[in-house]
Parts: structure tokens; sequence; C-alpha cells
């Protein structure tokens, strides 16, 4: 048997046996760094029954490919919290993983606005939902921030072509592509009645999260009393940029949210456990010193729940 046709046996075996036995080994010891060496390319279903194009040398296409899912721990928080007729707010939304699950929970009375700036990324997103006719998905092509951008625009890197979903604002010491995108505030991009019926809003912007934070400011008023924030805050990339997490948290908490830490291991070899028993968010009693996603709620407990 050749390596490529055991490569695709496991991942056979890990991405559809009952049993957990022996996953993360495989996963760890093999098949994660076979992928990325080796690329495939092909189409895969996702766990919320969608189908997309894959290529395994990008990290989180890779993890879709092995396990149907990206941030087992994040999906599951977003099934626990969506139900029918809610709206999903997904600010940096990438090639869609979030959005398609979020529009399959939300149902066809919901609404997933899907706010990415990369124009490849937004085109393979919208090929997405039309292609699993997903219509209840509203894309756009806009960088989130406190301001309009110099011009309209802000500049995007890219420094590392083996992770994608890395495009941040702030200039990497290596740029491997360099391109423009427009901008507006977070506030501006979303409707009234978006902002009425939105149950959760995630900000995934690669250090730029401080801002888009600013720029959502206006439209908290206008939020329901349930609504949430999953924020992920990068602190090396926001002390570039003068800012911290912290800063994030009193902000929020200044408008009635307390901030909970949710898990988020990007070794794959967690993902069949995370996928078996995933966590819910713990509160957080201190400032993030690495990359951590932050749920902020207006529910004050020790941990919130995932029971629907």
């Amino acid at each position: 048997m050749s390596t490529s046709a055991l490569a695709r046996s496991l991942r056979a075996y890990v991405r559809y046996a009952p049993s957990s036995v022996g996953k993360a080994r495989l996963v760890g010891s093999f098949l994660d760094e076979h992928l990325r060496t080796h690329p495939v390319h092909t189409t895969v279903r996702l766990r919320s029954g969608d189908k997309i194009g894959v290529t395994t040398s990008d990290v989180i296409q890779r993890y879709q490919y092995l396990f149907g899912e990206w941030e087992p721990n994040l999906s599951a928080f977003l099934r626990a919290r969506l139900r029918p007729g809610d709206t999903f707010i997904d600010v940096g939304a990438h090639r869609g993983a979030f959005s398609l699950l979020a529009s399959h929970a939300v149902g066809p009375h919901g609404h997933v606005v899907a706010i990415e700036p990369s124009p490849q990324f937004h085109d393979d997103l919208a090929t997405a939902a039309t292609a699993n006719r997903r219509t209840n998905i509203r894309a756009v092509r806009s960088a989130a921030s406190d301001t309009h951008g110099t011009h309209g625009t802000l500049t995007l890197y890219l420094e590392d072509p083996a992770n994608l979903g890395h495009t941040t604002a702030v200039r990497p010491r290596h740029v491997h592509t360099a391109f423009d995108v427009p901008t507006a505030p977070l506030a501006d991009l979303i409707s009234r009645p978006e902002l009425a019926t939105t149950r959760v809003i995630k900000i995934d912007v690669e250090g730029a999260e401080a801002a888009a934070i600013r720029g959502l400011l206006p439209a908290l008023a206008h939020l329901r009393e349930d609504a949430e924030l999953v924020v992920e805050v990068t602190p090396r990339l926001l002390a570039k940029q003068g800012e911290s997490p912290a800063d994030i948290i009193d902000t929020l908490r200044g408008h009635g949210f307390h901030a909970y830490t949710l898990t988020n291991d990007y070794d794959p070899a967690t993902y069949p456990r995370a996928m078996r028993r995933p966590r819910p968010p713990v509160r957080c009693n201190e400032t993030p010193k690495d990359m951590t996603d932050l749920v902020f709620s207006r529910i004050n407990a020790d941990h919130l729940t995932l029971r629907r």
C-alpha cells in the first residue's frame, strides 16, 4: 500500500469510526504532517452537511478534511446558542466554516452576515453558500474597523501560505502577499433589523479586534439582552498597535459584559476528544497573554453552559 493510500485509509478511520482509540496518535504522529507536505485537493462534507473544496496544505482546510470541523469548542458553543430566527454576525468569516454552521442553526427565517475582506476568501465563501443553497447568508467584502480607512482601504498581509487564516493588518517580518481591502466601522456593516435579532457576534480579525470592537460600540445598545460576543484576542499583535486584551475586556465590561475563556487548542491531536466532549466557556480571571478566544456575555456565572 502506498503512503498516500495509507493516509486515505487512516483519515477515513479518524473521520468516521465511532471509536476514538488511537485517533489522537494517528493524527499527531503522521496524518497532520503528511497532509501538510503532500496536499490533497478534494471536496469534503462538513459536520454541518455542507460540501466544500479543500487543499490540505492549509491548516484550516486540513482539519476540515480530517475532522469535518474547525475549532470544535467554538462550534459546539455556536450550536448551543443559535436558534431558528436568530442572526449570527461572522466578522472575519474566512471561507465560511462558522457561517455555514450558523446558517443551519438559524434556519430559513434566520440570518448570517459574513464579513470577510479578502477577495479570495469572500469568493470562496460565496461559492460555498451558493453550492450548498445557503440562501440566508449575506456576504460583505470589507474589513471591520473603528474608522473608514485612508481612501476607504486597508492593507492586509499574509505571512504563511500554509496558514491562510492568519491574514492581518499588522505587517509581519516576512510578507508572502499584501493586498488592499475596503474597510468600515462594524456598526455600519450591520443593518438595524439584523442587530435586533443578533444572538452571537464572532470577531476573528488577527490583531484588529480592538478597532473592530470600537467600531461596534454604537450598535451595542441595539442588541438583544442575551446577545453574546466571541472575540479572538491576539496580545502580540495588539501590543504592536499600543493595544491590549485588557483594553477590550474593560471596554466591554463597561457595557455590562462579563469575560469568559473558551478553550481553543490548535493541536490536531486534541480534536477527537474535543469533538466528543467540548468544553464550555469558563470565567476569565486573568488577562490573556497568548492568543485566546474570549466570550462576552451579560450572564454572570462561573461558566456558560453548552446545553441547548
